[in-house]
């Protein structure tokens, strides 16, 4: 048993003093050391033919897998360990917490960039670090590219060209999941573009997070495809093509999915918010699946209707959306399917995220008293919450 002597002669080790933010910087100053190490032996492996016998197609590819690190990481570690001769002063302010590994990087990328250009002036280390000791490593990137346009205008052209030459945009499909991925390399001007598109529409929805950006790309696509906006041979207009039996599109127990072109298979509910606002072609198939009759498109809500629609609701009616009537599909509140009408007070404007939220969110929008209208969230719910309001 301690006297009281003995607790008030007790000291509290330093480590256990410190304030969160204050470990966590000393914990940035040891990590500095483990990647300027980790950089050295990087540069080491790649200068020799080691990654041959593993069958690998790159030192930088090799890193990558068995290092488990993305293609850029490996990269960038490697960028900095060939450099380290270069660049003595970034090295140690590193390695006292000054500078950080992303500063060393860009530090290393752009010394390799001035040497390759043959009009560029001698790469100044003292005069750029300064610049890195006063800059958030995103900040110093952004001095850094101002250098080298000023240093090589004529290679940072040629650069923006090979960017826009090579930019890609990939799209595959989970065959399990049916989930759709989208991966893409875009140049400068054209990122800012697609941001510049996005962005608004996202904040219009709330928090600017990943998901509201995928809400305004898919927003951005229905735009143009309700509107014609998507450029197409001859003189039909675009139109996403969706097969389905009449079985489905009612919910019917045991009823197959529908066929989405240019995609997996998709659920009822799918179909019959899809089915609220379209052009309908009954295609009839015999028992071998032979087509026998194809009648006439016929628009659920007709133009007329879609017009007076436009004019009374004006944008999405889902209380706080103000997106235009442009961005909306006619909603029916009580579905064509299930014997809802046409007529004007069946109908609602809904942007394509509200409308989803009723149909495959199970959401509930009603017309009240006077016309306001009033949404219910689902009542029940298993696993995750169901998303909310917006």
């Amino acid at each position: 048993m301690l006297a009281t002597q003995d607790v008030c002669d007790f000291e509290v080790p330093e480590e256990d003093l410190r304030t969160p933010g204050e470990k966590l910087i000393a914990d940035a100053k040891a990590l500095s050391f483990l990647q300027l190490l980790f950089a050295k032996r990087a540069a080491e492996f790649a200068a020799t033919e080691e990654y041959e016998e593993w069958g690998a197609t790159t030192p930088i590819d090799w890193i990558r897998i068995h290092c488990h690190l993305t293609g850029p990481q490996a990269a960038n570690y490697v960028a900095a360990g060939e450099h380290f001769d270069e660049l003595p002063n970034t090295v140690v302010a590193m390695a006292e917490g000054k500078v950080g590994f992303g500063h060393l990087v860009v530090m290393a990328r752009t010394s390799n960039a001035l040497a390759l250009s043959p009009t560029a002036k001698v790469f100044d280390e003292q005069r750029l670090l300064a610049k890195a000791l006063d800059n958030t490593v995103g900040k110093f990137h952004h001095i850094c590219r101002h250098l080298r346009h000023a240093a090589d205008p004529k290679g940072y052209v040629a650069n923006e060209a090979d960017l826009v030459e090579n930019r890609s945009l990939r799209i595959s499909t989970d065959e399990d999941s049916g989930a759709v991925f989208l991966s893409g390399v875009f140049d400068s001007e054209s990122g800012a573009v697609i941001r510049t598109v996005l962005e608004p529409l996202a904040r219009r929805s709330g928090a600017d997070d990943e998901r509201r950006m995928a809400d305004a790309l898919v927003d951005v696509a229905w735009h143009h495809l309700d509107n014609g906006l998507v450029p197409q041979n001859g003189s039909q207009r675009t139109h996403l093509q969706v097969t389905t039996s009449l079985e489905t599109l009612k919910a019917l127990d045991g009823a197959p999915a529908a066929e989405l072109e240019f995609s997996l298979p998709i659920s009822a509910k799918a179909v019959e918010r899809l089915a609220c606002d379209c052009s309908i072609t009954r295609i009839l198939l015999n028992s071998d699946s032979m087509v026998i009759d194809v009648g006439r498109a016929k628009r659920v809500i007709s133009g007329p209707a879609r017009k007076a629609l436009n004019a009374r609701d004006q944008h999405c009616v889902w209380p706080g959306c103000d997106r235009p009537a442009s961005w909306t599909s006619g909603h029916h509140l009580k579905h064509w399917i299930h014997g809802g009408t046409t007529d004007l007070p069946n109908l609602a404007l809904l942007c394509y995220r509200h409308h989803w939220m009723v149909h495959e969110g199970n959401w509930q929008i009603l017309r009240g008293d006077g016309g306001r209208m009033m949404t219910i969230p689902p009542t029940v719910t298993f696993g995750p919450s169901p998303r909310g309001p917006d």
